[in-house]
């Protein structure tokens, strides 16, 4: 398995860089970090082009060498400046670097806040308890195991577009395993069919994955547009779905009997995630502020509610009663703590926040350099953009999709609406092919572990490739229009 997947991903990395190193680098003016030199020949600039290769080979290898992949590419990214820095002064230009890297960094920035902001609402849900009860009562309700595949696979695409498809799997992935773990014939489709609802949904959500949040913060699709692609994501989970299902053993397990309660707040904290929400789109697209503006602002907002949860709460854990003399009930810590916000916010995802640190300065130094440009006339001006988008697909299941939207955007290619909408589709289904393709696939591997596996699901990938096909044709007639 893993020589197969380091094979794949060596592939897809050789042809990018190929056309990196092959093809010479054109004006920039278009992308975000516009490299006034051409500086892909240059010793600095070949040594910069090395180091990330370095650091992704390291991403790619974390599996066996236990090593975070948020560690090499932060080192890399730091790396990569100086040798920018070292690459400008040597052509005459000693300060050009640091006016660049501040295009960057203030793009990070608005990103970094946002998914630390979408990241706690989603910890706090979790610690709220509401995904709990959505579990206790799917697995308590004794459908039948192909009602479980279908809303399972349902309710994954319906909650990836407001939640991030890791959560949403492992929410579903655990209903799966708790109705029926020990049944391999229905573990090994319904986990299929929950990775690819998970990242099909996200896909016409600009909240649904990092890659269309990226999409819709740089302005190339409105928060409206992204709805143009609901039903080529519907037809990218559903044909396999579809195919999945006529595998699913014809058994109705018992019924387990669970009764989690929402924690205080619960429901509360979740209109506030929706208000913030739409607070962000009309900070957006009315007042023409960042999005991540609306989504802190709603982060006050629950920093206050977790202010009097905490005080209720509290009250209940002092009420304890500790009838012998002399035990003092500091020493004792409660079953269930009052709620701290700093908790949840401690929680988030930060090996993928800090490696989408070293991504986004590690991909906008090589572009400083002029190789995002090359690529760009390589793939685009050479391949055509409908061909292009297809093929970032393709990259996103062996290489991760995050450096791959970031290196498009940055190329900034002259693209009409529907091209645009193309690319986020490719991009955020285009993992599905492979169970390592996306942190949804990754993480039911580790929970269904033994079950479902790389080749159980590559065993599967032809259906999920008719399904990334049926998806882009279906694009393509229905938003005709806007290609």
């Amino acid at each position: 398995m893993c020589k197969f997947k380091f094979g794949l991903i060596i592939s897809g990395w050789m042809t990018l860089l190929c056309g990196m190193v092959m093809v010479p680098a054109l004006a920039s003016e278009a992308s975000s970090v516009t490299a006034t030199l051409s500086l892909t020949g240059s010793f600095w600039g070949m040594l910069a082009l090395g180091v990330f290769v370095l650091a992704y080979g390291l991403v790619i290898a974390e599996e066996n060498i236990h090593l975070r992949k948020s560690k090499p590419m932060v080192v890399a990214a730091g790396v990569i400046w100086i040798l920018v820095s070292l690459a400008y002064a040597g052509a005459g230009q000693p300060a050009a670097a640091g006016d660049l890297i501040k295009e960057v960094i203030l793009e990070y920035g608005e990103l970094l806040l946002f998914l630390l902001a979408a990241m706690t609402f989603i910890n706090t849900l979790q610690e709220r308890g509401l995904f709990d009860a959505l579990r206790a009562w799917l697995v308590s309700r004794g459908f039948s195991l192909r009602t479980i595949f279908w809303l399972t696979g349902l309710l994954a695409f319906f909650i990836s577009p407001v939640a991030d498809n890791l959560t949403t799997a492992l929410i579903m992935g655990a209903v799966v395993m708790a109705v029926a773990g020990a049944q391999r014939g229905f573990v090994v489709p319904a986990s299929i069919s929950i990775v690819v609802a998970a990242n099909a949904g996200g896909a016409f959500s600009p909240f649904g994955d990092i890659t269309t949040l990226m999409v819709w913060q740089k302005g190339m699709v409105q928060f409206h547009e992204f709805f143009a692609l609901f039903l080529p994501s519907l037809v990218n989970w559903l044909v396999p779905a579809f195919i999945l299902s006529l595998a699913v053993p014809k058994l109705r397990p018992e019924p387990l009997h669970e009764q989690p309660k929402v924690k205080t707040g619960g429901f509360v904290a979740m209109g506030i995630f929706a208000f913030s929400i739409a607070l962000a789109v009309v900070m957006h697209n009315q007042l023409h502020l960042p999005p991540m503006l609306g989504m802190m602002t709603g982060l006050g907002l629950l920093m206050v509610q977790g202010y009097f949860i905490r005080r209720v709460e509290g009250d209940k854990s002092s009420d304890l009663h500790f009838p012998d003399a002399g035990i003092d009930p500091r020493l004792f810590k409660p079953r269930d703590k009052p709620f701290d916000i700093f908790i949840s916010m401690k929680r988030a995802e930060w090996d993928t926040l800090l490696f989408f640190y070293g991504v986004v300065l590690g991909v906008g130094g090589l572009g400083a350099l002029g190789y995002l440009a090359g690529l760009s006339g390589l793939m685009y001006d050479g391949l055509g953009a409908t061909s292009a988008n297809i093929l970032v697909g393709l990259l996103s299941a062996v290489v991760d999709n995050i450096p791959v939207m970031y290196a498009v955007l940055s190329m900034n290619p002259e693209m009409s609406l529907g091209q645009w909408l193309l690319v986020t589709l490719t991009a955020g289904v285009g993992g599905s092919l492979l169970s390592v393709g996306s942190a949804a696939g990754v993480a039911l591997m580790g929970q269904a572990r033994g079950v479902y596996t790389f080749m159980a699901h590559l065993r599967w990938s032809w259906a999920i490739a008719l399904g990334y096909v049926a998806s882009i044709l279906t694009h393509l007639v229905v938003n005709a229009s806007l290609m």
